[in-house]
């Protein structure tokens, strides 16, 4: 691609409206322009969208894998380049590839290969996120019982000596393995910190939240749920405007009708995003694989360990916003700016998640129907679906 080129033909949605007749010009992997097509130069190069919806690339804070790897079982730069280049054939334009609770030697594993692959540019890397061990044996789900630990000075000199070096940095944490004063140095090193994963009180979260905490890994699963007498994490991600959440709309993990009343009782700042918590089997017609010893089974939708506990998700980000937008009737600008603009803002990312002068140009062209014609990362087009009609050039 030519270093600047506008996008032209198509309805623009720059995370806050869409616009007709307008054009969006790219110089150098930045966005330096939204205007009237009838304003742009007659000599620049242009993208022809034909009439496809141009919206912003998505943003994936919880990937486990794709295109048949499993950031546990593969940790190094490869690994990472397959899950991000897989998950970029569904719209996802900036991920975080996660590493689910393990042995340390795996965990330093990732954090040298998460610094080479930040160091490469590898595109759609954005930074790691680590989900546990520091996690709850009561609210454990898929993670190996026999990894769970509390935090020791050990793992925050290590934690705190990467923070940085990757990019975001977000680790998942559950108050029982891990104290307030270790969050605040966290929190202070740059880690986003995520509550999951844990039978904390309601009462106890502020707690964390004045420590740091800002966020909730995936609402719902995995942790103590809505009660009578008794909030749990999950009253409190949506009584606290402070925490955004995390959300996997894939129907297996949360109930529509759920997603719907946790949708209309939150408000801002912290707003509730989409996650896949996709696995490796994304992009792949594998039947399972296998984590920390343990196989995982694949069928109809559903990704679970032998006794039926799910294990993560077998889902895409594009049929996630399909997903809200198709069974939760929520309009489509809200359901892209799900996967989108939340995210951005839940991890203080101020150069994507819109369309606007001086981000990133991370987009889509996506079909009315939503239907995914290609993805553009930095203004270069690193996914054209070939069973729709490509962009002309001109």
């Amino acid at each position: 691609m030519t270093a600047t080129f506008a996008v032209t033909g198509g309805k623009i949605f720059d995370g806050n409206r869409f616009l007709d007749r307008a054009a969006m010009v790219v110089s150098k992997g930045k966005i330096v322009s939204i205007d009237a097509e009838n304003a742009l130069p007659a000599d620049i190069n242009r993208i022809d969208a034909e009439g496809a919806l141009i919206v912003p690339g998505f943003i994936d804070l919880q990937v486990n894998g794709g295109g048949g790897v499993l950031l546990n079982n593969q940790p190094n730069l490869d690994g990472i380049r397959t899950i991000c280049a897989t998950h970029a054939r569904y719209g996802t334009t900036a991920l975080l590839p996660t590493l689910i609770t393990d042995h340390a030697s795996v965990r330093d594993q990732t954090l040298v290969a998460a610094q080479a692959a930040f160091d490469a540019k590898v595109p759609g890397f954005l930074g790691l996120h680590l989900e546990g061990p520091h996690l709850s044996l009561s609210r454990k789900g898929t993670h190996d019982p026999a990894l769970i630990r509390p935090m020791n000075e050990d793992d925050l000199k290590v934690l705190c000596h990467a923070a940085g070096r990757f990019g975001v940095s977000l680790i998942t944490i559950a108050p029982e393995n891990v104290t307030p004063e270790q969050v605040k140095r966290l929190h202070a090193a740059g880690y986003v910190i995520s509550l999951g994963h844990t039978d904390v009180q309601c009462a106890d979260v502020a707690v964390y939240v004045a420590a740091g905490a800002s966020m909730v890994t995936h609402l719902f699963n995995a942790m103590s749920q809505l009660g009578n007498r008794e909030p749990g994490l999950v009253g409190a991600a949506l009584e606290t405007p402070a925490l955004s959440c995390g959300l996997i709309a894939d129907g297996f993990h949360v109930d529509p009708a759920s997603m719907a009343i946790a949708l209309r009782a939150k408000t801002g700042p912290g707003r509730i995003f989409l996650v896949t918590d996709a696995m490796s089997t994304i992009g792949t017609d594998e039947a399972g694989f296998v984590l920390n010893g343990r196989q995982i089974y694949r069928k109809n939708g559903r990704l679970t360990l032998a006794d039926g506990t799910l294990a993560g998700a077998d889902i895409d980000m594009l049929s996630c916003v399909r997903f809200i937008h198709h069974h939760l009737r929520l309009p489509l600008p809200e359901a892209l700016n799900m996967a989108s603009l939340y995210p951005a803002q839940a991890i203080n990312c101020n150069h994507k998640g819109q369309l606007a002068v001086g981000l990133d140009a991370d987009f889509l062209l996506l079909s009315p129907e939503i239907e995914l014609r290609s993805t553009w990362i930095g203004g270069n087009c690193v996914h054209s679906n070939a069973a729709a009609k490509e962009p002309a050039q001109s």
